[in-house]
């Protein structure tokens, strides 16, 4: 057994061995590489030629999963048919006819009423919104410790896939241009390329301790979070409705427990379904699945409204397992067709995937997303500079 394990630990030796030699051995540089690689390849980015032959080198010096160049070939090629059947059998189009839910109102998509909320509206219930209204007047600057302190900080952290931060990174932007906002703010993008809702619904997801490294860079800690903006989406979809929303709603439902776990002052989390998928030219999120995942949404804060225990915020009500939850800017619209508020989507709107956001589409998303937390009484009092 001896000379078995000597030899096994030989042959994964020498790769890295050689690795080291041609490619100067800065071993956490090129890890970081690889994994700024495979980020871009989430968001759907185009990879050079040199980057690709680098991340397989590298993955085939390291016994990493995808490591043989005519693996990669035959990948790709597979990747390529199966998304030339995909757009075959449904080519992108400027409008589903599907109606958006700000404006189905208590019109019904098979079998299920529309609105954000439950009755058909696209606001809060009162009770809910006293709720929310009460929560957003503790939301205060605290120190690293979770104290109240003139000096401290209100962390609003994303979470989310690739799409989320994509939108998130221009949202950050524009908020740091904003003279009008708090000053106390620290907005943190935790969304990361290609962690989906089952990713981020498992507790010990890498995930998690990306998002960690991230607010240690930016010098807060998990104390301080007591906002967040959340926006999931599973990669793949294929059964009819409800069936894959159903699933997305039970890893939202985990996302929210991890959340509230991780966080222990997370009072307020926003949540946003996908943007227009209908010109999607791969199976990774298309229509109907984008539309229909704002049910998932819907579902689970008319569960919290309803008082279901797994999504408790209020401490007087028994254990609390989940911050409280309103749905942040509604982000679908059926293309070019738009919706009632004049929010229309363009094939410009999207990158080469016709999933994915270009700047323009990024750019949309981040507007919306700043405007609600501007004008939403829920946000005001802590995302404004009230002074």
């Amino acid at each position: 057994m001896k000379i078995v394990h000597v030899f096994l630990l030989g042959v994964l030796l020498v790769p890295m061995m050689a690795w080291a030699q041609t490619e100067g051995g800065n071993e956490d540089a090129d890890a970081k590489r690889l994994a700024q690689i495979k980020a871009k390849h989430a968001r759907g980015e185009e990879i050079t030629a040199e980057d690709r032959q680098f991340a397989m080198k590298y993955m085939a010096a390291h016994g990493q999963s995808g490591s043989q160049p005519t693996g990669q070939k035959q990948s790709a090629e597979e990747r390529q048919a199966k998304n030339a059947a995909f757009v075959k059998e449904h080519p992108p189009q400027d409008s589903t006819g599907m109606v958006p839910l700000t404006d189905l109102g208590k019109g019904t998509y098979k079998g299920e009423e529309g609105g954000l909320y439950p009755g058909g509206g696209n606001t809060p219930p009162a009770d809910h919104l006293k709720a929310g209204l009460a929560l957003a007047k503790e939301i205060v600057p605290l120190d690293g410790e979770g104290k109240k302190a003139e000096d401290g900080k209100i962390v609003l952290l994303s979470i989310g896939m690739s799409n989320t931060t994509m939108e998130f990174q221009v949202f950050q932007k524009l908020a740091a241009a904003d003279k009008g906002l708090n000053p106390r703010l620290a907005i943190i993008d935790g969304a990361q390329g290609g962690q989906t809702a089952k990713v981020t619904g498992n507790p010990d997801s890498n995930f998690w301790k990306v998002v960690a490294e991230r607010m240690d860079k930016a010098g807060v800690t998990a104390k301080q979070v007591q906002a967040v903006w959340l926006k999931q989406a599973n990669a793949g979809p294929t059964a009819p409705f409800p069936a894959e929303a159903k699933t997305l709603e039970k890893d939202v439902l985990d996302t929210l427990h991890n959340l509230h776990n991780l966080f222990p002052n997370l009072k307020i989390a926003y949540l946003s379904s996908r943007i227009y998928a209908g010109y999607a030219t791969s199976p990774l999120n298309p229509e109907p699945h984008s539309y229909e995942g704002a049910f998932s949404y819907k579902w689970l804060i008319a569960d919290q409204i309803a008082g279901k225990p797994e999504l408790n915020y209020d401490l007087a009500k028994g254990e609390v397992k989940s911050p409280w939850i309103a749905w942040g800017p509604y982000l679908w619209t059926d293309g070019t067709k738009g919706r009632k508020d004049g929010l229309i989507w363009v094939r410009d709107d999207v990158g080469a995937d016709g999933t994915h956001p270009s700047e323009s589409g990024r750019m949309k998303v981040a507007k919306l997303l700043l405007d609600f937390l501007k004008t939403d009484p829920t946000a005001k009092p802590w995302f404004l500079n009230n002074k």
